[in-house]
Parts: C-alpha cells; structure tokens; sequence
C-alpha cells in the first residue's frame, strides 16, 4: 500500500464493511487490544444478519457454533493490556487492498463488501493463512467456485443496497491512531451517540419506575436559562442511565414542561468517540464535531455523557486533556445542556477539582 493513501482506498469501502470496521474499532478498545486486527472484523461482520460473509458461511455449508469457537480462542490469543489503539494491523490494509482489486476489477463493483475480503484473503497465500489461523473452517469454501459464482452465493444480501447508497468517503488512518469513523460521511451524533428519544418512542426501553423525584430535579435543573446540566452522581449499578431512559421516556408520553416536549436526548457513547483516538487531538476534533452539531440542530438536543470524568485531564483516555475546555464555554452559556453521570468518588476525584466544571454542573 506504499503507494496508495489509506484514506482513498478505505472510502471504498461499503456502508456495511465500513460500519463494522467502526464496531471492531471499539470491540478492539474495549478489550485493551493495541492492534485492528482482522479477526475483530469479521467477527463483527458474522454478527450482522445478511451480510455477504453470512451468506457465503452457509453457502458452503460451515458449522456456525465451531467457527464461533473459533472466533472466541483468536480473540483471547490476542494481546491484552493497551490503554489506546496503536493503529489498523497491516492485514487489515493488505485485505482492503486485494478486496478492492476483485470488486473493481473482476466483480465491475464501485464498494467493497465483506465476500470481497474474503475472496481478497483467501486469493492471497499469506492472507489465506491469517484467515486458516482464525479458523480451519474456512477452508471448507472453494475459493474457484466462490469466485466464479460470487453473485449466486451473495444473493439476497443486505450488502447489495452498498452499491448505490451514501457508502463512505474515508479519511482514514490520517495519523496512526485515526480509525475510521473520521471517514464516514454524515452525522457525527449519528456515529457517536444513541438518540434514547428515539428508542423510546420505538418501545426500546422499558418502563423506569420508583425515580420520579430524580427525574423532576433533573427537569427542574434542565429549565434554568443557566447552570442548566444537571449531573447523576453513585455508584455502579445503581441507575443513573435509568433515571435518564426515564426522562426520555416522559418527553415522548409529553409528560414534561412544553419547552422539553420537542428535546431530543442523545447519549453519547464514549467507547466509539475514543476508539483509536491514540494522538492527541484526534479525540478532541470528534468531540467538538459533537458539540457543533448540537448546537446548530433545528431541534434541540440534550447530551448525556455517562462517565463523564474521563472527558477531564486524568480521568480520559490518552490525548483527552483538553476535552473539558470544549464543553465549558458552551456549558457556561447555557446553550449546550448536557446531563452528566459518573460515581461519586470520580465526582470528588476529577469535576470537583475542577472550580469551572463544578459551577457549571449541579449535583
């Protein structure tokens, strides 16, 4: 890939490829992985319904319950213990390289799909042996047949709407730690945030009995002109996302005051906004991506940080630093509300120190 930018060839990538490159990213994190490595991607790829990967598996017949065996032991092989992700494995760059080479060149495709890398690695000897690593069962496919017949074999696969949607237009890997989700095209609340209204108003959260009082204080706080960021302090498991769910709930029953009747809550999901974010700024600029869009939404939008410490000096991820001094200008006027959650002790350890956060956030 010397001679080609990562970011142009990862903008090949399809709707579907790229959303899962973006799970395996924070999977990755979340287990304290330092590397990308492909195993996380097609792990992530086999859990979606539909894909071409799932099609072809079933195509030739592959025991699901082994190759999930299979999926569970390379994962646990992998080394553990990084605080940040180092960067995308090379594997991941050589596969999207020779993925792309079979869906321009031989399939006449404008995106790449999830049978494309797998026709990429299992054409490629050195690829062909990370995939048998991961799992013998693929050798079950017959990469002639499967190349030959390619289209028969994706039929029906939820990736063919791939090559004519948005797709993605990537800026990918920019620096060693910058992961795909720079790459994908449209909302940045989309990409990093859960709209719990919308959930709600789906039937996606159950009923949140017996938090009322904490539900009318935050109401009471969210009202003010300023000082308007109500922040849930306790410890672990007792529900302070419930006390949130709660309110969501009621904004869509219409049981809140007529100015919080249109909000919408989105509940920003710290593991996605981190996930390869190793140099510093790279946090930062997604994070600010955030607020602008926020801020700027016709209809207003309140954010809720749980775990909010990590946003503050120490608290955060490598290279988080500054990431407090972004929201305390707008939390200061009043035009970004924002709900915080986090445990007492990190409340005492990491916003209190802070005089500036303190003011801003009520407890």
């Amino acid at each position: 890939m010397a001679d080609i930018s990562r970011g142009k060839l990862f903008a090949k990538l399809g709707f579907t490829a790229f959303k899962a490159l973006e799970s395996a990213t924070a999977f990755c994190k979340l287990r304290g992985n330092p590397y990308v490595e492909f195993v996380h991607w097609l792990f992530q790829l086999q859990q979606i319904d539909g894909t071409d990967l799932n099609h072809i598996i079933d195509g030739f017949s592959i025991d699901r319950a082994a190759l999930q065996r299979d999926f569970t032991r390379a994962l646990e092989n992998l080394p553990r213990g990084a605080s940040s992700i180092s960067d995308l494995s090379s594997h991941i760059d050589e596969v999207v390289e020779r993925a792309w080479t079979y869906a321009s060149v031989v399939y006449g495709a404008t995106k790449i799909r999830s049978g494309h890398l797998l026709v990429g690695a299992l054409k490629s000897p050195a690829l062909k042996q990370t995939l048998l690593g991961i799992s013998r069962e693929f050798e079950r496919i017959r990469v002639d047949q499967l190349t030959d017949q390619f289209g028969e074999f994706v039929a029906g696969s939820v990736e063919q709407a791939d090559e004519t949607g948005p797709g993605v237009d990537g800026q990918v890997g920019t620096s060693s730690g910058a992961m795909a989700a720079e790459g994908q095209q449209g909302s940045a609340l989309q990409r990093y945030s859960q709209d719990l209204t919308d959930k709600a108003r789906k039937g996606e959260i159950d009923p949140v009995l017996g938090r009322d009082d904490e539900i009318r204080q935050m109401v009471d706080i969210l009202m003010r002109r300023r000082q308007n960021n109500p922040i849930l302090t306790g410890e672990a498991g007792v529900g302070k996302t419930s006390v949130v769910e709660g309110l969501a709930l009621r904004i869509v029953q219409g049981d809140v005051p007529p100015s919080l009747r249109e909000v919408r809550i989105c509940s920003l999901d710290m593991g996605l906004l981190q996930a390869g974010a190793s140099m510093k700024g790279e946090f930062e600029q997604r994070l600010r991506q955030v607020i602008d869009e926020v801020q700027s939404s016709p209809k207003p939008i309140i954010l809720f940080i749980d775990e909010i410490h990590t946003l503050v000096g120490a608290g955060g991820a490598a290279g988080t630093g500054d990431a407090a001094n972004l929201l305390k200008p707008a939390l200061a006027r009043g035009n970004l509300r924002t709900i915080g959650a986090t445990t007492w002790a990190e409340y005492k350890k990491y916003i209190e120190k802070d005089p500036a956060l303190t003011r801003r956030f009520q407890v």
